[in-house]
């Protein structure tokens, strides 16, 4: 299969490569999309240097898969371009997430909204796939009525500037180019993305639009606060979920254990619990921290972590073309399986 990664030079890109490596994806030829600065430019696939090439280069060439980290404004631009020569696009920007017509998937939690016309599918926020993949069979077996997610969420899910910041105030003090307003080093920073009139920042939104679709309920209750912090090896969220009905706790720890693509880290008298250093370069979703709330009724609290830009991004994107190959909706070249 001729296959296109848009934005390949970028923190997400690059670890989709890896992704597409790791798993065996069926891939014929790569074409290493980039900025017109970056074509030219050489990176690794498959232990062979690939050149990158522009976005014009790569739609003339009509790969049957595209997968794009390259932003918003790009993914508005050229997606549609890729999809009008019959490529389907994953794309993993905000572009078209709320778009009633493109849907949004996370594989374990709604991959059976696909279908075989969707040319443009949307990869969630990094932060709401973890949120719900974790929640899925709960809601499933409970039913959610409310939720109050805090996130702590890596400096890795602003991009390479914000590392830059981190490394260059950790080594001098001052960052040339900072990414926040304030130091990241040795500090938190309750700002993710923009703020908006109501004191809500976009990310803190996502999470409530996002998760609202992908539960294909717009009336479930939530409320969030995103949180930037130093970290490189993924997000945490502590999330508090208030049910339908009430639960018991062996019970539903059991239900996430057996899960697909959860692992339940819960034993406090041994210090076990998710972390992001635990979590870094894994594709699950951990689980841990899962307690009663006594001060609301069938309420409980639990603590969330997976890599953001491994399930938070790139493999997520790359289950959901995995998905696409398995139900015959991307055709393989002749002679690869």
């Amino acid at each position: 299969m001729k296959v296109a990664v848009v934005g390949v030079t970028g923190m997400v890109g690059q670890v989709m490569l890896k992704v597409l490596e790791e798993r065996n994806f069926p891939v014929s030829e790569l074409l290493a999309v980039a900025s017109e600065k970056s074509v030219g430019k050489k990176i690794d696939f498959q232990s062979k240097k690939v050149t990158v090439i522009s976005m014009a280069s790569a739609i003339a060439q009509k790969p049957q898969l595209a997968l794009f980290s390259a932003g918003g404004t790009i993914a508005k631009e050229f997606a549609p371009q890729f999809a009008a020569v019959g490529t389907t696009v994953i794309d993993n920007s905000s572009a078209f997430r709320m778009d009633k017509d493109k849907p949004l998937i996370v594989p374990e939690v709604n991959i059976d909204h696909l279908k075989q016309s969707d040319k443009i599918i949307a990869n969630p926020n990094c932060s709401t796939i973890q949120l719900v993949v974790a929640l899925h069979p709960i809601h499933q077996k409970y039913g959610i009525k409310r939720l109050v997610i805090s996130t702590y969420q890596s400096m890795t899910g602003t991009g390479v500037q914000a590392v830059k910041q981190y490394e260059e105030e950790m080594q001098t003090g001052k960052a040339m180019n900072p990414a926040y307003p304030h130091p990241i080093f040795q500090n938190c920073l309750p700002h993710c993305d923009v703020f908006f009139e109501n004191g809500y920042t976009r990310e803190e939104l996502k999470l409530v639009h996002e998760t609202r679709k992908i539960f294909d309920n717009n009336t479930l209750q939530i409320t969030a606060t995103a949180v930037r912090v130093p970290v490189q090896g993924g997000h945490s969220e502590s999330i508090n979920l208030s049910l339908m009905k009430d639960f018991d706790i062996t019970e539903l720890k059991s239900i996430l254990e057996a899960e697909e693509g959860i692992v339940v880290v819960d034993d406090p008298s041994k210090n076990e619990y998710p972390m992001p250093l635990s979590a870094h370069h894994k594709d699950e979703v951990f689980v841990g921290r899962i307690r009663r709330d006594d001060s609301a009724e069938n309420s409980l609290n639990m603590w969330v972590v997976a890599d953001n830009l491994r399930k938070g991004a790139a493999t997520n994107a790359v289950q959901i073309a995995a998905y696409l190959v398995k139900k015959g909706w991307l055709k393989t070249t002749k002679g690869i399986h």
